[in-house]
């Protein structure tokens, strides 16, 4: 295929786009609350009304504000303006009354404010495209400049061009580590192998976290993408993506997407009449926590038991089956294509000076607005708690927020005002992780936070080291103890011992990180704790 020939499927899909949308999300979310059934009662209504040359229904990916879900978009262009209206928790008995306000008749549905600050203040760059475009056709991610920077790499530039370029957007990876993601691809393409492999880890495992999820579900051409051109920068062929069979939808979209690519060769072999061979494969794990940890990853791709193993040797020197392997997560591949289109300066000028372009927050909780977000790195935890959340339901106050999953902490209230970025969280004894966010109101017991945790990372842990596999439990029972009235100060003292003792022999990141809600609520927390052993 040819620049001009992918530019005419663009065309095409445009000019085929009627005046007026109707896009459903069918993302995870809404679908468990019936948007299937409110998509299927629009496209009837469309029918009925005899408005199909005019309307078009489309089910598309997330639209962000998870809450409110399922969600409804309206957007019609006439010939002086674009209207747009968002519905919200939309039954499939509105479909017809969502359809009639076309006509002009009067509608008593929840209309939402596109100008509140969860809105204005997110700066789409990953997310561009989630809850536009249909994921399910190639075309409609082609229409929105798809596979054109897999072209432009291709034709105009040398693998190690690629590289520098992503080096100098400052791209730090989004799985949790924020390791320079450039650098990483230098160390892959330096690496001598007969073969070497690209892998997107998929495995989302962290509690209330469903960002890689959505970008899977909305746009998985994006990722697609950003895997082909990073193939071609380290000198990979074959790609696999991890992806945990919790998440359906997505394994769906996108074994519908390689297909698609396939058929239009943008994926196989001479990709863009060019000497660039690569194929993805998909690999469904089984929901081990673990085996979001790289070397348990590659351990599963391989057929074998889910367990970390020491390092060195790196992926990028020796990984899946003993060859040079990249790794990065869905949200890392899901920049890459941006970065090409429009230059690593125009990345590079968003964010801090360290933590350089957006991130994309699973926000979830005690508070108002729940969703998916995404911002540029430096906003403060307060505007993303106060303002895009909308604060504590019911004129409540927030104590806290708990970043990083289970291998994050919990930043208390009066340090709010801090920047998100990869080292003030760090700082302040948490993490930025994959992204989940979530926040706490004054009702919460700091100690029951961190019991839960510890007891996620207690069952997920693979055993394979005494440290994690026995640590945590006994850690489990002495948070037990101490919520339950029954510890003493003596207790606390081996609590603390026990988790500076997991956190440095613990042989891979969950069982060094399983610790770190238990630190963050001792550091900010702690009078929680005496509380207990008071009573």
């Amino acid at each position: 295929m040819e620049l001009n020939e992918l530019l005419d499927i663009g065309r095409q899909e445009r000019s085929q786009q009627k005046p007026v949308q109707i896009r459903c999300c069918t993302a995870a979310g809404c679908l468990s609350a019936n948007s299937q059934a409110v998509k299927q009662r629009l496209e009837e209504a469309v029918k009925a009304e005899g408005l199909e040359d005019g309307v078009q229904v489309a089910g598309v990916g997330c639209m962000r504000l998870c809450c409110q879900g399922p969600l409804v978009e309206v957007e019609g262009s006439g010939e002086e303006e674009t209207t747009q209206k968002l519905y919200g928790k939309v039954r499939s008995e509105d479909a017809s009354v969502i359809v009639g306000t076309l006509r002009g008749k009067a509608a008593q549905l929840s209309v939402i404010d596109l100008k509140q600050p969860f809105f204005t203040y997110q700066a789409p760059i990953v997310l561009e495209n989630s809850g536009k475009i249909d994921p399910e056709r190639i075309q409609a991610y082609i229409a929105a400049q798809g596979y054109q920077a897999l072209y432009q790499v291709l034709r105009e530039m040398t693998p190690a061009g690629v590289v520098d370029s992503v080096n100098r957007s400052g791209l730090r990876g989004r799985g949790g580590a924020g390791y320079p993601t450039g650098l990483k691809w230098a160390t892959v393409a330096k690496a001598k192998g007969e073969r070497k492999f690209v892998i997107c880890n998929a495995d989302e495992g962290d509690p209330g976290a469903f960002m890689d999820r959505s970008v899977l579900e909305s746009d998985p051409h994006r990722v697609l993408e950003g895997m082909a051109i990073a193939a071609y920068a380290v000198g990979a062929s074959q790609g696999y993506i991890y992806v945990r069979a919790e998440y359906p939808i997505a394994i769906k979209r996108l074994q519908t997407a390689i297909h698609q690519a396939q058929r239009l060769g943008l994926l196989g072999s001479n990709i863009f009449e060019s000497p660039f061979d690569f194929k993805i494969d998909i690999r469904i794990g089984a929901g081990a926590y673990v085996c979001g940890e790289e070397t348990a990853l590659m351990a599963s791709i391989e057929g074998k038991r889910g367990v970390p193993h020491p390092r060195p040797p790196y992926p990028a020197e020796s990984g899946l089956w003993g060859y040079p392997t990249l790794i990065n997560n869905v949200e890392t591949f899901a920049n890459i294509a941006p970065i090409i289109r429009k230059g690593a300066d125009w990345f590079a000028s968003i964010g801090t000076a360290k933590s350089k372009g957006t991130k994309v927050f699973a926000l979830a909780g005690k508070i108002r607005n729940t969703g998916l977000i995404e911002v540029p790195m430096g906003t403060s935890l307060r505007q993303i708690v106060e303002q895009m959340g909308g604060g504590i339901p019911d004129g409540g106050v927030a104590k806290a927020v708990q970043t990083g999953g289970p291998s994050g902490g919990c930043i208390p209230a009066s340090a709010f005002d801090t920047p998100v970025d990869y080292e003030s969280l760090t700082n302040l004894g948490s993490m930025m992780g994959s992204g989940g966010m979530i926040v706490m109101d004054d009702t919460t017991n700091m100690v029951d936070v961190a019991r839960f945790f510890m007891e996620f990372c207690m069952d997920e842990s693979c055993g394979k080291c005494i440290p994690c596999r026995v640590g945590t439990v006994q850690l489990h029972g002495l948070l037990s103890k101490i919520r339950e009235g029954k510890a003493s100060v003596a207790d606390l003292e081996l609590l603390e011992e026990l988790c500076d003792m997991v956190k440095n022999t613990s042989l891979c990141g969950l069982g060094q990180s399983a610790p770190n809600p238990v630190f963050s609520t001792l550091r900010y927390f702690r009078d929680e704790y005496l509380a207990l052993i008071a009573e």
